[in-house]
This record gives structure tokens, C-alpha cells and sequence, in this order.
């Protein structure tokens, strides 16, 4: 063979293998991208059905603070059909209502010391809050995932490989306003 053919097919095998490097690593972010989303899903299952026990035990005090009680509950139903669908931005809405629900409801909870004082109310109120505080950690995670993905997806020469095998950008995991701003505590205990 002659020096010109022998560079040819080196040069073509360098192609080769950065080629294969650049889809590896596609792929391995689209699973990061997968698996930060299963761990937040894991946690929203569990937070799903703890939310019922803490409805049913404020019932037993609360007899008055149905519209509070029903609002958690919807806004749980919503967080479990988008998390189903997968759909990223209408969990992110859902979840700003279950939040804010929730802190109606220990807002409100505030007012019946029978209930503060119940060891099942307490339980729920630090299990459901732990949930919270993992679901946030893994967010960040998720969106962290999601934007290495996204950037790398775009880039060149990586959007040659990704647009050639069908790689799709990923959403946010993002909540409304009223979820980000500050919480008014005049309005919660007024």
C-alpha cells in the first residue's frame, strides 16, 4: 500500500473511533438524564402515599378545614398524573400547588394544638418534610443532568452525532413563581 492510502485509512479510523466517542458519551448523559429522573420518582412515589395518612389524621382534628385538606389532595393527584405522563413541566406546576398546599395545611395545623401534639401528625409532618428536602436535592441533580445533556446535544461536533441518532433535549424540572418567591407569613397566619 502506498503512504497516501496508509494516512487515508488511519485518518478515517481516527473519525471512526471519535465518532464512537462522541455517541458513547451521548448516550451515557441521556442515562444520566434517566436516572435522575427515577430517583426523583422514586421519592414523589413515597411522598404519594404518605400524603394520605397526614390527610386522614388532620381529619380527625380538623373537621372544619375540609377546603385545606381537599387541596392537598388534589394537588396530589395532579403530581401523580403528570409524574405517570412523564410530563416534566406540568409536574413542576402540580408541584407548586401540593407545596403550597402543604403549607396551608401546617399553617392551619398551627391553630389545632391537639393535633400538633399527636405523635402520627408529627411523624408525618418530619416524614413528609424529609421527602421535601430530598425531592429539592434530587431536582438539582435532575437539572444538572438535564443541562450536561442539553449543552453537550448542541454543541459541535456532538449535534452531528445527536441530530444523525435521534437525541432529543430534555426539560427542566422548574416551578412556578409563587414557588420561588417568598413566602408571605402574614397571609398564612392572618
Amino acid at each position: 500500500m502506498d503512504p497516501i492510502t496508509l494516512i487515508v485509512l488511519a485518518a478515517l479510523v481516527v473519525v471512526l473511533f471519535y465518532g464512537i466517542t462522541l455517541y458513547n458519551n451521548l448516550v451515557r448523559l441521556k442515562h444520566n438524564v434517566s436516572k435522575a429522573w427515577a430517583n426523583i420518582d422514586v421519592l414523589l412515589k413515597q411522598r404519594h402515599d404518605e400524603l394520605p395518612k397526614l390527610v386522614e389524621t388532620c381529619k380527625q382534628y380538623m373537621g372544619y378545614e375540609q377546603q385545606t385538606l381537599e387541596a392537598v389532595m388534589r394537588a396530589r393527584n395532579s403530581v401523580s398524573a403528570a409524574r405517570e405522563a412523564q410530563d416534566v413541566k406540568a409536574l413542576g406546576q402540580a408541584e407548586t400547588q401540593l407545596r403550597l398546599g402543604l403549607g396551608n395545611l401546617f399553617a392551619v395545623a398551627e391553630d389545632y394544638p391537639d393535633l400538633k401534639a399527636s405523635d402520627s401528625f408529627q411523624h408525618l409532618q418530619s416524614r413528609i418534610s424529609g421527602l421535601e428536602t430530598a425531592i429539592a436535592d434530587r431536582r438539582e441533580f435532575y437539572n444538572e443532568s438535564v443541562n450536561l445533556n442539553n449543552v453537550r446535544i448542541e454543541q459541535f461536533p456532538d449535534n452531528l452525532i445527536a441530530g444523525r441518532f435521534g437525541f432529543k433535549a430534555a426539560d427542566l424540572l422548574e416551578f412556578d413563581d409563587a414557588e420561588k418567591a417568598d413566602v408571605n407569613i402574614k397571609a398564612l397566619f392572618g
